[in-house]
């Protein structure tokens, strides 16, 4: 190819490449956008609007952009809810026209717009003003008509236009009770009618600072503050009322959302009268403002009226990880769990194999303790409440001084619930509790010791399983997670959710009662001659462990391993042993 030729062609090559940079990249999105406004009534975008005002039979309504908020001017001034009004100027302003109906009508009320259902009037950023008025739907309904004002044609438009533009007033005001951002809450203050209550958050969480300083119940003062933010006004009540007594708002609560620090703080305030129980809230009122509001109940629900209801109620406050040491005393006898590593081990009043759980959950049982009433805040109510303590909790955390629990029953209820006296030794407080905390916290060696038959077994290391019943036998084998094979009486697939069943049955076998602590009588138990036995192996052939099943008796089976003599009961429904070979066939 001569070199005239590629040199022309290199340049049609770029003039194409070119051609098609300019058309679709750099001219593409005003081609997108010209298409989208074909046919629209008007060229405009909606965030090129500044005013609507909208002119229905009943009322006028005025929007008017403020930065990225809208603030109605009429029929009431007050905040507008950005979402609706933004979803119905983008209604309004991307309308297309379907068809032109009359170029020249003779009569506007044929259309219904000699009086118009709405007649808005849209004011853009460099001051124009376009008009439109919506008379009657046509007789599908799917149309409105309508016209540009001072324009003679009437034409069809979607009747979601007619739609946004004629509803009520109340979906364009803004719902937000009092608009503040939660993370930058710094403080609260509630003028109530008994007392001033105040609030402030800090490293600590939230404290109370009046009437008196306190630790505050942090998910009591954050539950109230999300109500406040989250939940929406109900209804608009009445604007500019010429009283206010009728809503309890005369002399109400008063509410301070503080939020910042020293220069930057600024409050929100919100009145809060009367409980209205048929329409299930309360009435308010933004301070600043004339427009009585109806909350929703759970808002006046969740606001702290006293120090009682809003102080912390963690009886003892510890670290549950830094505790190594847990003494009780209850008519159950004594106990000591200790901790080694990440494990706790009873080690009072002999040394047992411990379970994990159940050990857990009593340290958690008294983190968890929550005061239902306050008796004394410091330790002149011990002697009077609990003198003589029922039970007697004593946690040991590293690097710190013991610290002991004692509750006693209490003839108190709570909610018509039995009550315990709880405090905390030599220096309070006094409290009242739920009377479970004496069960919860009253617990013996039997209650946290290991009570599985056969501890720490992994159901996954399993590879071989021999179970005998009835003098048959059947020898099972692991082929992989999910699947079994029977190797003996015959060889073939095995019911591989029979095997999980005995598997994880063997693994979660717990101990009611210790029947023969050195297998004393096994034939009363039928031991002597066991019903079944199950063996379990790892992969090198070693046995696991070997359980034999021995009778029934009404709930309780008894079992046993062939490593010790222990003879265990059993809840029955526990481990069902199947039919041998059967139950096993896939």
């Amino acid at each position: 190819m001569r070199w005239q030729t590629t040199a022309i062609l290199a340049v049609l090559l770029i003039a194409v490449g070119a051609f098609y940079y300019v058309y679709d990249v750099r001219m593409g999105p005003e081609r997108e956008k010209a298409a989208t406004r074909k046919g629209r009534l008007w060229t405009i975008e909606p965030a090129d609007v500044t005013e609507v005002t909208i002119r229905r039979p009943s009322d006028t309504l005025t929007l008017k952009r403020e930065g990225d908020r809208w603030q109605m001017l009429g029929p009431v001034a007050a905040r507008g809810d950005r979402g609706p009004v933004e979803d119905a100027l983008t209604t309004i302003v991307t309308a297309k026209i379907d068809r032109e109906i009359s170029a020249q009508p003779t009569s506007l009320a044929e259309f219904g717009l000699d009086k118009p259902a709405a007649d808005l009037t849209l004011t853009t950023k460099d001051g124009k003003q376009l008009g439109l008025q919506l008379g009657a739907k046509n007789p599908t309904g799917v149309w409105v008509y309508a016209r540009e004002r001072d324009k003679p044609a009437v034409f069809v438009i979607p009747d979601s236009v007619l739609r946004d533009a004629t509803k009520p007033v109340t979906d364009f005001r803004d719902k937000t009770i009092l608009a503040f951002d939660r993370k930058d809450v710094s403080g609260v203050d509630l003028i109530l009618r008994d007392e001033p209550l105040g609030l402030q958050y800090g490293d600590k969480g939230w404290q109370i600072t009046r009437p008196r300083a306190l630790a505050a119940d942090n998910d009591t003062v954050n539950d109230f503050l999300d109500k406040l933010q989250n939940a929406k006004v109900k209804e608009f009540v009445f604007d500019a009322p010429r009283s206010l007594e009728p809503y309890g708002l005369e002399h109400p609560t008063r509410v301070e959302v503080h939020t910042g620090k020293d220069k930057d703080r600024a409050t929100k305030t919100l009145l809060i009268g009367a409980a209205d129980d048929k329409k299930k809230g309360v009435y308010a009122l933004r301070a600043g403002e004339q427009s009585v509001l109806l909350l929703p109940e759970e808002v006046w629900t969740a606001l702290p009226r006293t120090v009682a209801a809003v102080r912390d109620k963690t009886v003892v406050a510890f670290e549950r990880d830094k505790v190594m040491r847990v003494d009780v005393e209850s008519p159950r006898g004594a106990l000591t769990i200790v901790r080694e590593g990440d494990r706790w081990q009873i080690s009072q009043p002999e040394a047992l194999p411990t379970d994990q759980l159940e050990a857990g959950a009593l340290v958690m049982n008294v983190r968890n303790l929550r005061a239902q009433a306050f008796l004394s805040d410091d330790a002149s109510g011990l002697a009077r409440y609990v003198g003589r303590p029922q039970v007697k909790v004593t946690l040991t955390e590293k690097d710190a001084p013991p610290t002991t629990i004692v509750l006693a029953p209490s003839t108190e209820t709570r909610g018509r619930q039995a009550s315990a006296y709880a405090g905390i030794a030599g220096r309070g407080p006094v409290v009242l509790v739920d009377a479970k905390a004496l069960t919860d916290l009253g617990k013996s060696a039997t209650d946290l010791r290991d009570r599985s038959v056969v501890s720490g077994l992994e159901p996954k290391t399993v590879k071989r399983m021999q179970l005998t019943r009835d003098g048959k036998a059947v020898l099972l084998e692991r082929l992989g997670d999910q699947e079994w094979r029977m190797l003996e009486p015959t060889r073939r697939a095995a019911n591989a959710g029979r095997v999980d069943d005995i598997l994880f049955g063997v693994r979660g076998l717990k101990w009611k009662e210790i029947v023969a602590p050195k297998g004393e009588d096994p034939a009363r138990y039928g031991l002597d001659k066991p019903a079944g036995e199950i063996t379990l192996y790892r992969g090198d052939g070693t046995a696991i462990v070997t359980l034999m099943v021995g009778k029934k008796d009404g709930q309780r089976l008894y079992v046993q391993t062939k490593s010790a003599p222990t003879i265990y009961a059993v809840e029955a429904g526990q481990l069902e042993l199947p039919k041998v070979p059967e139950d096993f066939q896939g």
